[in-house]
C-alpha cells in the first residue's frame, strides 16, 4: 500500500494524571494551598501574606482569617460566660452544665464548618462560609 501515509508515533507515556492550574507565588496546586489556607487564622495568614496572584487561594485564606477569628471570639466568650455562671450561689453548676452542652455543640458545628470548607477548596469548588464567604469575597476584592 504505497499511497498510505506512515502513521505518527504515539505520544509517550505521561508521568502522571496533570495537577491543576500552579499557585504562582506558593508553587503548590491551588486546590491544595487553598486547603490548607482553610487551618483557622494560622493558615489563613500565612498564604494571604504569601499568595499574591491567585484569588481562589486568597479568598480561601481570607475566609480562614474571618472564621478563624469568629471560632477564637466564640471561645473567649464562652470562658466568660462559664465564669460568670460558675459564680452564681445554687444553680451555677447547673448552668455551668448545660453550658457546656450548647458550647460543645457549637464547637462541633464550627468543626464541620472547617472540614466542609477544607474539602471544598481541596476539591477546587469556591464555597462561601454563610455571612463568612460574601465579607471574605469583599475583602479579596478590595484587597491591591
Amino acid at each position: 500500500m504505497p499511497d498510505q501515509e506512515p502513521t505518527p508515533p504515539p505520544p509517550p507515556p505521561s508521568a502522571g494524571p496533570e495537577l491543576g492550574p500552579k499557585s504562582t507565588s506558593t508553587g503548590l496546586p491551588s486546590n491544595v494551598a487553598a486547603a490548607v489556607a482553610c487551618i483557622p487564622l494560622i493558615g489563613g495568614v500565612v498564604f494571604y501574606i504569601v499568595e499574591k496572584h491567585d484569588g481562589f487561594v486568597r479568598f480561601y485564606a481570607m475566609q480562614s482569617i474571618i472564621f478563624g477569628g469568629a471560632w477564637l471570639l466564640f471561645n473567649i466568650a464562652s470562658s466568660v460566660v462559664h465564669a460568670v455562671f460558675g459564680a452564681i450561689p445554687g444553680i451555677g453548676g447547673l448552668l455551668v452544665f448545660f453550658w457546656a452542652i450548647i458550647a460543645a455543640l457549637i464547637q462541633i458545628a464550627f468543626l464541620v464548618v472547617w472540614i466542609v470548607a477544607t474539602i471544598k477548596a481541596f476539591t477546587a469548588v469556591r464555597w462561601d462560609i454563610p455571612y463568612i464567604g460574601p465579607m471574605a469575597r469583599k475583602q479579596v476584592e478590595t484587597a491591591p
